[in-house]
């Protein structure tokens, strides 16, 4: 392990956080919460501190290899939430640290659950950070410091792969550094687009960059209690298209900037993510018909939800827990779906399920005709057993996570449908669950030790999970 290359690469992380800590600070000035902007002064000098200290450690080398990359990674994720986290409690908005901490990984790894069992009342700084730290934390904040760090050799690309989601990584152009500027550039375009149309829906321009944030991050926190209940049609219909297009693999639109339309078409990924809403939405729309007025309102509350939880977004236009069995069931499936790879949603991935589905096909061929060569093809392209094997143990990972987590919150005593669903929504990087975790609650009810369990969730599912499980083998400490 290259210890110094790792707090080094720290140490910018700290640099960084405490820049992005000056925005809230603003935000907190314009509303004449002098306290607050205190807070978040006083917290952003600290990290920059803590950064400067880092930086003073020189490393030998600047290699970066895999086993630093997840490292880095994971730590980054915990300590640019630790830091995040003091707001909340110097402010008093949050007194108890654990609770801080779930709500601030919340934020930074878009999940959007939230242990505040109100919203609307808090200072506007506070509500700026929450949706803030989702829109740092949906591309990634080393995505973005990529483009700026002078590593060396195949450095940039370790720290891509261990922070960014889906089962492969693809370079858009030869240069990493300019992929992590194209994918920055995509997002930030989407994000101020929306914000646009927003303001066509004469939102204000606070309430429309606190949506837009959790809209591009696929985060979820809400700034009223209601979540999007209260707002227009309009403005439910422009969160919903944007959710959905957040969902979408960001190559794609890195095609279509370049006319590379039939390229960009023939992503399979992309077009199962698209039919896997339609269909949705239209059995849905249908099961819940008679509870609203009038089919347009149906289709609205349908296209919103599973928009939202397909993308592991996790706002609310309605309380779906009063919905039929079949509805629930139906987003319960989306919860483990997720979004497309390199896009800013959670969950396991269409591609990851698309390629365990080919990889069932081939099995069965071969059963059948033992002689018979089934290779597995994604876009047209052959997939290696590398990939085929990672998927295989991510998925095999996944499992066992959520399993080991459902065991240990249950000691809380919860239902089973609570305990279930609330694993689901953080190990997904979802938001809301159902029953006691539903839209209209909170998580709130769980024990301290639950709620660090579930934070190991969000952090895990956020990573991809191999960032945070390599902490806890022996040989990743080792120096070499």
């Amino acid at each position: 392990m290259n210890y110094a290359i790792v707090l080094r690469l720290l140490s910018y992380i700290l640099l960084t956080e405490g820049a992005l800590l000056l925005l809230p600070a603003v935000a907190s000035l314009c509303y004449g919460e002098w306290f607050v902007m205190g807070v978040f002064l006083f917290t952003a000098a600290l990290s920059a501190l803590a950064g400067a200290l880092f930086h003073r450690v020189k490393a030998k080398s600047q290699i970066f290899y895999m086993r630093e990359g997840f490292v880095t990674t994971a730590l980054c994720w915990l300590l640019i939430s630790v830091v995040g986290a003091v707001p909340f409690v110097l402010t008093g908005c949050i007194p108890n640290p654990v609770d801080a901490l779930f709500e601030t990984v919340s934020g930074f790894t878009t999940t959007g659950a939230s242990i505040l069992p109100a919203v609307a009342d808090l200072p506007k700084g506070i509500l700026f950070w929450r949706s803030f730290t989702h829109w740092v934390g949906g591309m990634g904040v080393l995505v973005f410091l990529l483009s700026l760090l002078p590593l060396t050799g195949g450095s940039h690309v370790n720290l891509m792969k261990a922070e960014s989601p889906g089962p492969q990584v693809d370079k858009l152009v030869p240069k990493v550094q300019s992929t992590a500027k194209i994918l920055y550039g995509i997002y930030l375009a989407l994000t101020v687009i929306e914000f646009i149309f927003l303001l066509f829906g004469r939102m204000s321009v606070f309430d429309a960059m606190l949506t837009a944030f959790g809209t591009a991050g696929t985060g979820g926190f809400g700034f009223l209690n209601d979540s999007f209940a209260s707002f227009s049609p309009y403005i439910q219909w422009v969160v919903t298209i944007f959710m959905i297009l957040f969902g979408v693999n960001f190559n794609a639109y890195f095609l279509l900037l370049m006319r590379r339309f039939r390229r960009a078409a023939a992503s399979e990924e992309v077009r199962a993510y698209f039919l896997i809403i339609a269909v949705a939405v239209g059995i849905i729309t249908c099961n819940i018909y008679s509870m609203y007025n009038g089919l347009g309102e149906a289709l609205r509350h349908a296209a919103f939800q599973v928009g939202s939880i397909i993308t592991t977004t996790g706002f609310s236009s309605c309380d779906f827990d009063l919905w039929p069995t079949l509805s629930k069931e139906i987003l319960v499936m989306l919860m483990f779906v997720g979004a497309c790879a390199g896009s800013t949603g959670g969950g396991i991935k269409v591609s990851r399920l698309l390629l365990l589905g080919k990889s069932l096909k081939k099995e069965l061929k071969q059963a059948l005709h033992p002689q018979v060569v089934a290779p597995v093809r994604m876009d047209g392209k052959l997939v290696n057993h590398e990939t085929i094997r990672a998927t295989n143990v991510y998925v095999a990972a996944y499992i066992f996570i959520f399993a080991a987590s459902f065991l240990l919150i249950s000691l809380d005593g919860f239902d089973m449908v609570t305990n279930f669903t609330a694993i689901a929504a953080t190990l997904n990087n979802i938001g809301p669950g159902l029953n006691q975790v539903g839209p209209m609650m909170n998580f709130g009810g769980y024990s301290n030790p639950a709620k660090l369990v579930m934070i190991f969730d969000m952090l895990a599912g956020r990573l991809e999970i191999f960032p945070m499980l390599v902490l806890f083998l022996p040989d990743t400490w080792r120096r070499f």
